[in-house]
């Protein structure tokens, strides 16, 4: 059981509103992923998104980053590598676990869902009458780095050598 931590009323509007925030999130991530017209799932799409921003990851690291089994990372990473998404790479110093990379496919697949879940943000940001976007900002990107994530700008630098 999570144990509940003591907030104020106020932290805990907070904590309400990025809920519904995190929902539309999901939301918004799934069009973006169907428009495309992909056969891919958004915990497919998860691992592609961490393989940018981690890099080449072992099977095993993957599944803890995911949070899943190794055995459902295994299966995951099989379906991707049939898709053409990923691609697995035995390395000369660890021939013992296997290495999942990004493709190219792969690589575009993630900038272009992205580029469309940007779009979207945009406009809805754009619909915000804000009296001070920099400080929303610098808050929303203080969250980032306390969930371990890095900022945008940084991802698109990962995402633009993500293929070995």
């Amino acid at each position: 059981m999570l144990e509940q931590t003591a907030l104020t009323a106020s932290e805990d509007e907070v904590v309400g509103a990025l809920l519904s925030l995190s929902r539309a999130f999901v939301g918004l991530a799934a069009r973006s992923l169907a428009d495309l017209d992909e056969d891919v799932t958004l915990p497919q799409y998860r691992t592609l998104v961490v393989l940018v921003s981690r890099g080449p990851q072992r099977i095993v690291d993957l599944a803890q980053e995911l949070t899943v089994t190794s055995s459902t990372a295994t299966r995951m990473c099989n379906r991707l590598v049939r898709k053409g998404l990923v691609a697995r790479q035995e390395r000369p110093d660890d021939r013992r676990a296997a290495w999942v990379t990004l493709t190219a496919a792969g690589r575009d697949l993630v900038g272009a869902v992205m580029r469309r879940r940007r779009e979207s943000l945009a406009g809805l940001v754009g619909e915000l009458a804000m009296t001070r976007p920099l400080a929303f900002a610098a808050t929303l990107n203080a969250l980032v780095e306390a969930a371990d994530e890095i900022p945008d700008a940084q991802w698109w630098q990962r995402w633009e050598t993500a293929v070995d």
